[in-house]
């Protein structure tokens, strides 16, 4: 029987090594990718950024009064997504078994390689492909779980490469801050601080009993976690996931209005999934049946997005290039494919505070009263 052998892969200060990679001048430079206008939230940081404070969903102008030299880029998803995918492809040459976790980040399984080829050896080797054919940074952290491989790589930042033994996993995180465990938010790292929990040695300690008690659920999960215990599979990447919804019409109709609407109420809906789920798409369908049930599809490669804003001009543009026919429309269908575990805060740079914060409230609002309680105007 092999020990696990998961391999953590991830992409340093992705947007900004992606721009750095674009501008050589930007090189050793605090770089912000963020809004430019007055009300610009930060997506993402250098770590030269990062040394004066500065961090991803802080408004653009308190991280230039901490930073005031900082070089603020709008950002390009475009760009970002090609880099993505390219890393992708390599990883998919190369790797057994991959999940593709984000846009920058990669869960491989190399369970069972020791005995042939040696996982330590061959995760570096990989990763000198990967910075040799995309020219961007990549830390890596390689254990026996997903759990450990992650920290370990956010250790091993910038640029870096971890190994934790077997049987050394809870000893690699006994001494880190409890804020170092993924899944313990700002809020969960304050309360355990007022119980005098700052270290993870410390919160492996707690009887699960009395987690569970102040946390619920997760609090057993923090046990776990603080314990090295994660027995969750990697996950096979297939680009072919995907969501999708469709309306058939009582009455079929060339009412570009109503149209339009249904258009814009189904990638409303099919957005808010996203967001819910914490995914993004990287495809965008439409499809169109006609009176006589002869059907069409058009679709687009897009950069990665949970936005309803690009998502709707992306649906109502392929519409129109598909609706040519200018015959009786019974049906209409999105889909999003492609899709990705990411944080729509890839998207701040697209938006100001007042974006984000519409987004929130209309998602609160589905959340309690259903995905179609409300949908932006179609504008």
């Amino acid at each position: 029987m092999f020990n696990r052998a998961v391999l953590h892969l991830d992409l340093d200060a992705f947007f900004a090594s992606v721009e750095v990679l674009k501008n050589s001048s930007l090189a050793g430079k605090p770089v912000i990718i963020g809004g430019t206008g007055g009300r610009g939230v930060v997506a993402s940081c250098s770590y030269e950024a990062r040394r004066f404070g500065v961090h991803s969903a802080m408004p653009v102008s308190m991280a230039l009064r901490l930073c005031p030299d900082a070089v603020v880029i709008r950002g390009d998803m475009e760009d970002y997504s090609r880099y993505s995918r390219l890393i992708t492809d390599i990883i998919a040459e190369e790797a057994p078994l991959f999940e593709k976790a984000s846009i920058d980040e990669f869960y491989l399984d190399l369970t069972g390689m020791d005995k042939y080829f040696g996982c330590w050896k061959w995760s570096g080797e990989l990763r000198q492909r990967i910075m040799r054919e995309s020219g961007l940074p990549v830390s890596l952290g390689l254990s026996v779980n997903k759990l450990v491989s992650k920290v370990g790589a956010g250790e091993a930042k910038p640029n870096g490469a971890l190994l934790v033994e077997n049987g050394t996993e809870k000893d690699f995180l006994a001494p880190l801050p409890v804020s170092k465990i993924p899944g313990a938010g700002k809020e969960t790292a304050r309360k355990l601080a007022r119980m005098g929990v700052r270290k993870v040695q410390t919160l492996a300690e707690i009887p699960p009993r009395l987690l569970q008690r102040e946390f619920g659920k997760h609090g057993l999960g923090l046990w776990k976690k603080a314990n090295a215990i994660d027995n969750s599979p990697v996950v096979p990447y297939h680009e072919a996931k995907s969501i999708s919804a469709e309306r058939t019409f009582q009455t079929d109709t060339t009412d570009m209005r109503f149209l339009h609407d249904k258009l814009n109420s189904l990638v409303s809906q099919l957005a808010f999934q996203l967001r819910k789920q914490q995914k993004l798409t990287s495809c965008v369908t439409v499809k169109i049946r006609y009176t006589d049930f002869s059907t069409y599809t058009r679709q687009m490669t897009i950069p990665y997005t949970a936005n309803d804003r690009p998502l709707l001009a992306h649906a109502r543009s392929l519409f129109d290039k598909l609706f040519d026919r200018r015959q009786l429309i019974r049906l209409i269908g999105v889909r999003f494919s492609g899709l990705v575990h990411g944080s729509p805060q890839l998207n701040l740079f697209e938006d100001n505070t007042e974006e984000i914060r519409l987004l929130k409230s209309m998602d609160e609002i589905r959340r309690r009263f259903g995905s179609k309680a409300i949908v932006r105007g179609a504008g």
